[in-house]
């Protein structure tokens, strides 16, 4: 009687089999209700707190929201990126696509003092960068969706990682749809989670390639960002990823790229003559498909390899393991 695993490519699928069997039983551990007999006040404490602090400054609702993509992509929903270098390793801080970058530690800082106040080591670092993402999109005229809780934060980072696995703004769609891929979502789910940058703001090394070299870009859009963005200098220099409403959440960013007012290389390789051209428009014509779509892929970002139960620990400052 022939085995059962034959041949490597059996082998491979059972293998590939149990890993996804693994993911799904730590997503499984993950439950909209972990704090509602431990911390009863953990989520309006966030919520209180993410208000605040997009209503003293609107762009910080897309850096929470991109802190959270930025954990996730590394090595799961770990709250890995907000560790601080120690003798050991060298967190994710300084990485690529997060160095001089990536923001709001100080509002995550906040939140987690007050819930540690409230309920000492119970509420998780992973579990405020979650739900903080979900409270500034919402803050922001945004969908909300049900935050799964339960994870539980690493002992360590990776920078390595985290230089790896970020998709870069210079990406063509097929490294996008792949870099997605990898961690699991459709090409319609990469299309999805882009829609984030319907707020926020890049800076303009990111996006000066663009603006002097391309010709996928509206000439008038091309100028009126090289004022503020030199060919040398000015690297910090900052310009708003959807140019129409900065700091709302809408579908406003699919419609710029139909006119071909991408920011990012990346942003206009998604309705560029390729096969994301019908989900842009779609999106671009249609709020709440770009909203519903939107809720389920950062649901399903957000259940990314997640430690839970025994694994990990819940730290008690999130910059520093206990």
């Amino acid at each position: 009687m022939a085995s059962k695993c034959s041949s490597p490519f059996d082998k491979f699928k059972v293998l590939l089999g149990l890993f996804l069997l693994l993911i799904n039983v730590a997503s499984a551990q993950l439950s909209s209700n972990v704090y509602a007999t431990t911390c009863p006040r953990a989520l309006a404490t966030i919520k209180s707190a993410v208000g605040s602090a997009v209503s003293n400054e609107a762009r910080m609702g897309a850096s929470l929201l991109r802190l959270h993509f930025h954990d996730c992509f590394v090595n799961g929903c770990d709250a890995s990126i907000l560790l601080d270098d120690t003798a050991n390793f060298t967190g994710e801080k300084t990485a690529g696509p997060n160095n001089n970058s990536v923001r709001g530690f100080d509002v995550i800082d906040t939140i987690k003092s007050q819930l540690e106040s409230l309920c000492p080591g119970v509420v998780s670092c992973a579990d405020i960068v979650a739900v903080a993402a979900r409270d500034s999109v919402v803050a922001l005229g945004g969908p909300s969706w049900t935050v799964l809780l339960g994870r539980r934060d690493s002992t360590t980072a990776s920078l390595s990682a985290a230089n790896s696995n970020l998709p870069s703004p210079a990406l063509n769609l097929s490294g996008l749809i792949s870099a997605f891929s990898n961690k699991g979502f459709t090409a319609n789910e990469m299309v999805a989670l882009s829609g984030s940058h319907t707020i926020g703001q890049a800076r303009c090394t990111s996006f000066r390639a663009r603006i002097y070299n391309e010709n996928t870009i509206d000439s008038s859009f091309a100028t009126s960002l090289r004022a503020n963005c030199p060919s040398t200098g000015g690297d910090n220099n900052l310009a708003p990823l959807d140019t129409t409403s900065p700091t709302s959440f809408d579908n406003a960013y699919f419609k710029n790229l139909q006119g071909q007012k991408g920011l990012l290389h990346s942003d206009q390789q998604l309705f560029s003559g390729g096969s994301t051209d019908s989900q842009v428009n779609t999106y671009s014509s249609n709020s709440a498909t770009f909203s519903t779509d939107f809720a389920n892929a950062m649901v399903k970002m957000g259940n990314l390899s997640p430690l839970t139960g025994t694994n990990g620990q819940i730290r008690k400052n999130c910059r520093k393991v206990n």
